[in-house]
């Protein structure tokens, strides 16, 4: 490897680039667990009453409506959009789209597991498919708003039917609290805490809006429901599930960082805030890209570039001639460098996506960061790029 450059003078102050688990809050510390309700059941008076302070601090710093319900559920986003999708879908039709490696997960769901023949709607990654031809109107619809493994968001919810007569299925892992969602369009909205707020794993959340508790209560899928998914009982909804008193057992420290997380969120000007900082961030990564021949973004519109998983490609000549295993080990050394020097940690694409760069722009990340990070990244690609025979 031959070193061409000289490396900047500035390094982030913090190099936690990663797209989940994210990086925590500015001026986190061990200290912002301390009021965690320890070595009591959850189901215990403060135990319950921490469990409720996360769903009151969830709808307002979300702006989520009076008339939804807040659930803490299992297996982080995973769990939550699986116990939607195996408790409400095959009631009618289902659409099912899918642009980045999640959704083709919930592609296979639908597919292999529950076998109810949906219709399967695409998109390369980088792209969109056509929203305006999904029928959104008779048939359920899944969907991510913001694709995490492509960096590529849907724009807005106009393409979804006030009138419709099925339910959208929303995994929005890494868009909610950093990009506007239309509650008016979504009846399941589902997320983790790792994600943009830099919580910890292994717990979701399930919002459901009164269109999905009507399909809850008036439909009974005909495959068996393992308890974690289940959320009616005698046909109607357990209201529980929704005061805090959830179905497993959850981590009341992990409980306690999120609350502290979403403190932080309200200091700011509540999910408003949040959405300008990450939207500042992504300002940062956008001008440097737009003045750096070698370096685009994979997202091919401007208007559907996630403001949270910023997913970039190397486009120099001498790098696309290779073909796609030397392309996929050029970005793997480009990620090891930036790694091995500090400034990027887990910056690398993610490992079904097309190689390139994977770097985190939540709310959590400081733009000073993202800003004495570019210089790194044109240090290392030329330092890398210098072995390469010209195009």
């Amino acid at each position: 490897m031959t070193q061409t450059t000289t490396k900047p003078d500035v390094r982030p102050a913090d190099a936690r680039f990663s797209s989940g688990p994210t990086k925590k809050r500015p001026g986190w510390t061990l200290d912002a667990l301390s009021g965690a309700v320890l070595g009591r059941s959850h189901r215990s008076k403060p135990g319950k009453a921490r469990l409720k302070l996360a769903i009151d601090l969830t709808r307002k710093v979300l702006g989520v409506p009076d008339d939804y319900r807040i659930g803490i559920v299992a297996g982080s986003d995973t769990g939550a959009v699986e116990m939607a999708m195996w408790s409400m879908l095959g009631a009618r039709p289902v659409t099912v789209l899918a642009w980045e490696s999640f959704g083709e997960d919930w592609v296979t769901d639908a597919v292999k597991q529950l076998r109810i023949e949906p219709t399967v709607v695409k998109a390369g990654y980088g792209l969109l498919p056509d929203l305006a031809a999904v029928d959104t109107r008779t048939q359920d619809v899944v969907f991510t708003w913001n694709g995490t493994t492509s960096g590529v968001r849907v724009p807005d919810a106009d393409w979804i039917a006030d009138d419709r007569e099925g339910i959208t299925i929303c995994d929005a892992t890494s868009a909610v609290f950093a990009q506007e969602l239309d509650w008016s369009k979504l009846d399941v909205v589902t997320y983790s805490w790792q994600k943009v707020l830099g919580g910890e794993g292994a717990h979701g959340m399930l919002i459901l809006g009164p269109r999905a508790v009507a399909r809850l209560e008036s439909y009974s899928p005909p495959w068996p429901m393992p308890k974690l998914f289940r959320m009616t009982k005698a046909g109607k909804l357990e209201e529980g599930i929704f005061e805090g008193e959830t179905i497993n057992t959850p981590s009341m420290l992990a409980l306690e960082d999120y609350i502290d997380a979403l403190t932080w969120a309200e200091g700011l000007g509540g999910n408003a805030g949040l959405v300008a900082r990450a939207d500042a961030n992504l300002a940062v990564l956008a001008n440097w890209v737009a003045k750096t021949r070698w370096v685009d973004f994979l997202a091919a519109t401007p208007a559907t570039r996630s403001n949270t998983s910023v997913c970039l490609k190397v486009v120099d000549p001498r790098v696309t001639a290779l073909d796609e295993a030397g392309q996929a080990e050029f970005a793997k050394k480009l990620a090891g460098l930036l790694d091995k020097e500090g400034v990027a940690l887990d910056a690398a694409s993610y490992r079904a996506a097309p190689p390139g760069l994977r770097i985190w722009c939540g709310a959590t990340v400081e733009a000073s960061d993202l800003a004495a990070l570019t210089p790194w990244l044109d240090w290392a690609f030329a330092t890398l790029a210098a072995d390469l025979q010209p195009a």
